[in-house]
Order: C-alpha cells, then structure tokens, then sequence
C-alpha cells in the first residue's frame, strides 16, 4: 500500500506565499510523475504543475511564473511554492503520483489540503 501525505496550505493575503509538500511512502519501483492538481467549488480538478523523475515539468498557464514545483526523488517528496497568491488560487490542492510495480502504474492522490487567498 502506498500513501502520500500533504503539509502546508492555510489562509493568506493576495500577494502572499505558501508552501506545500507531499511525501510518498510505501512499497513501490518509481513513481512518476509526482504534482499537484486543484479543485474549487463548482470546477473540476485541474493540473497545477507536476515533475518527472528527470526534471521535466509542466505548468497550468495560470500559475507559470508564480509557482514552482520541485521534487526529491531520494526522498520521494514534491513540493510546491506559491508565490503572488491570488484570489482565483483559493482551492483544495492534491498531491498526485504515478507509482510503478513490474510495469504497472497507478495513480494516487492525497486527502488534499485547502488554500484560501482572501484579504
């Protein structure tokens, strides 16, 4: 069985910063990708951004230049920076991960973490 478990989120001013950061732990071979996706009221779930084992990411449009994912993959961590916090990122964001067994992947996804930016 394998977890990932999510810290950080909370409530911050327009222009603030957060932190969040998901750990994997279990039993696997790799996992790849590892992200995050978010999900606000009344919208479905959308990527946020997500990095390879090699270092490739990807971004939604509306973060890029903003937020900054990385990862450890000694440690098997992800971790997103959020900076020039807006309003419109108010969402719960998931940390997602691809985990591989013998050729087998499947996609997991944390209890998920709220992000409120609200003056």
């Amino acid at each position: 069985q394998v977890q990932l478990v999510e810290s950080g989120g909370g409530l911050v001013q327009p222009g603030g910063s957060l932190r969040l950061s998901c750990a994997a732990s279990g039993t696997f071979l790799s996992v790849n990708p590892m992200g995050w996706y978010r999900q606000a009221p009344g919208k479905q779930r959308e990527l946020v951004a997500d990095m390879s084992s090699e270092g490739s990411t990807n971004y939604a449009d509306s973060v890029k230049g903003r937020f900054t994912v990385s990862r450890d993959n000694a440690k098997n961590t992800v971790s997103l920076q959020m900076n020039s916090l807006k309003p419109e990122d108010t969402a719960v964001y998931y940390c997602y991960a691809r985990f591989y067994w013998f050729g087998r992947g499947s996609d997991y996804w944390g209890q998920g973490t709220q992000v409120t930016v609200s003056s």
